[in-house]
């Protein structure tokens, strides 16, 4: 799961949210340094992607495009999640994915003082391109991850992936949709154990 899916499952809470992406920045118990509710957060990041991870839908995903991009196939399924996830976003929400993404972005900002760097260096990249509801268009995944690709000094070829996309595209989304729908499930009974 990417930015936009751990924001949605951590609830309504602003800093269970933050916590759920700043996650891949803070090591080991290093979590322990941030608010409770932040702890939260990042505990359920770490759930999330050890039940992702595991599951028999998302690996498929991710065999599909395991011969041209090797590990890096989990992070471009992650985006395509994403993808799906914005693309039907009035689905699983009241609100409006634009509306969503601007009160994630104020969130951001109204929290400063409690992010770590590396999620402080992303807020104006995050907001100035409006990833969260960028998504939604196969332009937005594209742009995505290339910009991870770049990251990687393109070995990645992460940039490319927009083309199996397009190909497997129905089968990607029913994937993620029959997959959506458990990690749900899962992350409404975690945020009532954690």
């Amino acid at each position: 799961m990417n930015f936009l899916a751990h924001i949605y499952l951590s609830g309504k809470n602003p800093q269970i949210q933050i916590g759920g992406i700043m996650a891949d920045g803070i090591r080991g118990k290093d979590y322990l340094n941030y608010p409770k509710d932040i702890q939260k957060g990042i505990l359920l990041h770490r759930k999330i992607d050890t039940f992702t991870d595991a599951h028999p839908i998302f690996r498929q995903s991710k065999h599909r495009l395991h011969e041209n991009y090797g590990h890096f196939s989990g992070i471009i399924v992650d985006v395509f999640y994403d993808h799906f996830l914005a693309k039907n976003f009035k689905k699983y929400s009241r609100e409006k994915l634009n509306d969503f993404a601007l009160s994630f972005y104020q969130n951001l900002l109204n929290h400063q003082n409690d992010l770590n760097l590396k999620t402080l260096n992303m807020i104006p990249y995050m907001i100035e391109g409006n990833w969260l509801y960028n998504y939604q268009f196969i332009e937005g995944v594209e742009k995505t991850l290339t910009q991870m690709d770049h990251r990687t000094k393109f070995k990645s070829k992460m940039g490319k992936s927009v083309s199996e996309l397009k190909l497997f595209y129905k089968e990607f989304e029913t994937e993620f949709t029959q997959f959506f729908e458990e990690i749900r499930i899962f992350c409404k009974t975690e945020l009532q154990k954690i």
